[in-house]
């Protein structure tokens, strides 16, 4: 019997060994990324506290009449509502309380088009469950479109994570930063036909890089360092006049572009789709993404608690810095010029308890007047 007990704990250990091994070639390692932050563009009193919530946030859209929605971030397991609006200073659900549980599973992306109409994607818990596109009309709160992607387009370990929508031209475009999978792929979605195309699946530039991302509460690994936050494709933002589709990488150097009419057509070749990219500028570790009316990108710097500017040359700056945050995501611009961002504080959200994620409440909106204007929703 010893030795049973014996070859039964030797054979333990060597899965542990193997199990560690696997885990640091696949998800650990990297090193960190060399600053790139300047002298501020605005002064961090520019910055204004609009909204504390006592759950960890997600992303945010800002309607044409500036009404404020967010979401719960999926990463803090919420049990109860998980989409928002802020009405008179109180967050209610959306469209109501009853559609939380029942439509909604691991929202995170949202989008307001230029018919006012409220977009959002669903990650289905990493491709285990329901991948889905809902959209509501703001004004009467119905539901006017709900897609649910097959496991060709949202295959297992999937994460759906943010999303873009051409409604002129019936396109959606979604970013599926695929942690877990390593697949990262930018997802074209068709309107009007109903179809879907995975498009770069682990091309570099939807890749992650191998970077280590230092938020000022901790570096983003885990596991004694086995596991590294290395998301691929994360952020991603269509120009006003949908002429071009932007992403960026969180953990990778680079943003890039494309044209939309090249994607939009399903029939291109993957190789003339992977020629048709552009490589925009070197960026920030980065998450959410927005764009004003001269084609100037926002991008939030995970790193450095604040945001990015890069000019359509490619020209990088740091727009604004400010103690108060922890990690800027998802960024919206309003119609009263604000440019409106969530502090999801991933790092005292991910694999924390509740009363941890209490004990770091509440979690904020921040907004500033940046130096033009943008399209609200996007």
């Amino acid at each position: 019997m010893r030795k049973l007990f014996k070859v039964l704990g030797l054979g333990f250990l060597l899965f542990l060994i193997i199990l560690c091994a696997f885990l640091r070639l696949r998800y650990g390692g990297g090193e960190y990324y060399p600053s790139v932050i300047t002298e501020p563009l605005l002064p961090s009193d520019s910055l204004e506290l609009f909204f504390e919530f006592d759950e960890p946030l997600g992303n945010i859209a800002v309607s044409k009449d500036n009404r404020v929605f967010f979401t719960v971030h999926p990463e803090s397991r919420p049990a109860n509502n998980k989409v928002l609006e802020i009405v008179n200073g109180v967050a209610v659900p959306f469209p109501n309380q009853s559609f939380q549980s029942t439509h909604f599973e691991t929202v995170l992306g949202l989008f307001i088009d230029t018919k006012n109409q409220l977009w959002t994607i669903d990650h289905g818990n990493h491709g285990f469950g329901n991948v889905r596109i809902l959209a509501f009309d703001l004004e009467t709160k119905e539901a006017i479109y709900d897609h649910t992607f097959d496991s060709e387009i949202a295959p297992l370990g999937s994460f759906f994570n943010d999303l873009q929508v051409d409604i002129e031209n019936g396109f959606v475009y979604i970013a599926d930063f695929n942690f877990f999978g390593r697949n990262p792929a930018l997802v074209v979605h068709d309107l009007n036909s109903g179809k879907s195309r995975r498009l770069l699946e682990s091309h570099t530039s939807v890749f992650p890089q191998d970077w280590i991302i230092r938020s000022p509460v901790q570096d983003m690994t885990f596991a004694g360092g086995l596991v590294a936050l290395k998301p691929g494709i994360d952020g991603i933002v269509l120009d006003h006049k949908n002429e071009y589709v932007y992403w960026g990488a969180m953990a990778h150097d680079q943003l890039y572009k494309i044209p939309a009419r090249v994607i939009n057509d399903f029939s291109t070749p993957h190789a003339e789709v992977e020629d048709a990219i552009i490589n925009v500028g070197k960026k920030p570790m980065s998450d959410g993404l927005s764009i004003d009316t001269l084609g100037n990108i926002y991008i939030t710097d995970v790193e450095n608690q604040g945001l990015a500017i890069m000019t359509p040359e490619g020209e990088l700056s740091t727009l604004i810095r400010d103690d108060r945050v922890t990690w800027a995501d998802g960024c919206s611009f309003g119609r009263d010029g604000y440019l409106y961002f969530t502090d999801s504080e991933l790092p005292n959200q991910m694999l924390k308890t509740k009363s941890a994620m209490l004990e770091s409440a509440p979690y904020g909106i921040f907004r500033f007047k940046p130096l033009s204007g943008g399209v609200p929703g996007r």
